[in-house]
């Protein structure tokens, strides 16, 4: 503990440099206006802004970064409470009660108790990342070539069981992107693979074109501006403080999202929508008065508001610690320190601690600015609001042309994005989720490398991953979680079946 304490006070010493504080600053008030504007959302905000990082050095880097994805948290409950549009999926529950609130007049004590539930979740979620992350590098660190492996496979079949998608679109998702992911020079041989003779893609698929492409592109193709329009209720400054009442209402839930959250955060998958509504759901299962929600309760602003928050940070926890995504957006950090010559994972704290300890330090400091950002600059945000998207979408995509090709001066990489771009829009169209190709193509070079460092271990022989207890257990979570969903598909199709024949019994019935 007391090592933990040197090591966190060091990691504030980074943090409170003049740089690193204007970086978190910069990353915290973008990741409030992503969260405000419908329609971008954290990953696409990220994905964007990913090429203005190179110039940066890595702790600048994904201090900015992770700024951006828990602000969007923050400043996702803006439009769901004043304009009952979700900022982004983890506020969807927030639009019921928030927006109801705020047609009682009570629009400011919503947006209040957001933000103080997100700042009391997020300096929660920080203070069990600090606990945990060490001990869990630590334990990783014996972790070998096969118990990687395995741990990547688990992650990923993890990740296509919690998606709201079918499974075996997530996991098709996936390898398309392991797929996209070898292209490039081969590391054991210095072959050229899949590469169609042009010497850029000698180092392979950048994430940077990829996730600009699916992700900023994709999304505003697939985002009609005539669908983002609505009535914005703007709350006065006097408004803003809620009363006794609804701060006792709200305790409850601030406490219990904070915990669910970050339990949920560790999670593989859409870790911050899920544990907003379960903490709704949770919420309304315990209230003396669940007739109250959908009609202005204060636990259904506090509860999935605490919950996503937390669970954003939890999502660090394997990230920094194992070197293992939870997700599309933590897939995308992962990417940016790949950019700048860091590797996620156990080596990360004891290698690199300014990274590890600076990071962690600056999101006690981004959850402060993003408390005193939220409240008083909602008049700015309502502002923003207003602004026609028939102008702000063509910016948006200029930026991503010009920041892509700043980052390798290539315009190979801008032919990449703009083909992802396209892809992307197709995706979402034919109701593909194009996450899981970004994390797909994150996990690649890792996957390839302990995969092989496994065989030849075991020359050739793929009986290793049972002979390893780690790998074995993980490989059996794999496959149980597999056949679970094998057994809700034949579930379901059987029930499907049943009610096929009972309708046509009816119709032939005289």
């Amino acid at each position: 503990m007391e090592t933990t304490l040197v090591s966190l006070a060091h990691g504030f010493a980074i943090a409170f440099q003049p740089d690193n504080l204007g970086y978190a600053f910069l990353g915290c008030l973008i990741g409030t206006l992503v969260g405000v504007l419908p329609g971008i959302g954290p990953l696409a905000g990220i994905s964007i802004l990913l090429p203005v990082t190179f110039g940066l050095n890595a702790t600048q880097a994904v201090i900015m970064l992770a700024g951006i994805y828990y602000g969007s948290q923050y400043g996702g409950s803006t439009t769901s409470i004043l304009m009952r549009i979700p900022g982004e999926a983890s506020s969807v529950m927030t639009c019921i009660d928030g927006n109801a609130m705020a047609r009682k007049g009570r629009a400011g004590a919503a947006l209040c108790i957001a933000a103080v539930g997100s700042f009391i979740a997020g300096t929660f979620g920080v203070i069990m990342l600090t606990l945990v992350a060490p001990p869990l590098a630590t334990l990783a660190l014996r972790f070998g070539p096969p118990e990687y492996t395995a741990l990547l496979v688990l992650g990923l079949i993890f990740l296509a069981y919690m998606s709201s998608s079918s499974l075996v679109r997530t996991l098709l998702m996936a390898c398309l992107g392991i797929a996209i992911g070898l292209i490039g020079i081969d590391n054991m041989t210095g072959h050229f693979r899949f590469s169609f003779d042009l010497a850029e893609l000698g180092d392979g698929i950048g994430i940077v074109p990829v996730a600009v492409g699916l992700f900023g592109l994709g999304e505003i193709l697939s985002t009609p501006s005539h669908k983002i329009a609505g009535e914005v209720i703007a709350p006065k400054l006097r408004e803003l403080l809620p009363t006794r009442k609804e701060w006792r209402e709200a305790a409850g839930p601030i406490a219990r999202g904070s915990g669910l959250g970050f339990i949920v955060g560790i999670i593989p998958g859409s870790a911050h929508v899920i544990s907003s509504f379960l903490s709704y759901a949770l919420e309304r299962k315990i209230s003396k008065h669940p007739e109250q929600f959908g009609k202005g309760a204060v636990a259904g602003v506090a509860g999935p508001e605490s919950a996503n928050n937390s669970a954003s940070t939890g999502a660090f926890v394997p990230m920094l610690s194992l070197g293992i995504p939870t997700g599309p957006i933590t897939a995308v950090l992962i990417g940016a320190l790949m950019i700048h010559g860091v590797s996620a994972g156990p080596q990360l704290v004891n290698e690199r601690p300014e990274i590890f300890w600076g990071f962690v330090a600056s999101m006690y400091v981004g959850n402060l600015m993003l408390l005193l950002l939220n409240l008083p600059l909602v008049s700015v945000f309502v502002a923003v609001l207003r602004i026609p998207y028939v102008y702000l979408y063509p910016l948006i995509i200029m930026f991503c042309i010009v920041g892509v090709y700043e980052v390798n001066n290539s315009i190979v990489d801008v032919w990449i994005m703009l083909i992802m771009g396209v892809l992307g829009f197709a995706l979402r169209k034919f109701n593909f989720d194009p996450a899981p190709l970004v994390l797909g193509l994150v996990i690649a070079p890792l996957f390839e490398q302990s995969l092989r460092q496994s065989l030849v271990m075991s020359n050739g022989n793929y009986f290793i991953f049972m002979n390893r207890p780690i790998a074995a257990v993980l490989l059996g979570i794999c496959v149980l979680l597999l056949s679970l969903s094998a057994m809700s598909f034949f579930t379901k199709r059987r029930d499907w079946r049943a009610k096929l024949a009972e309708a046509e019994a009816g119709e032939t019935t005289p």
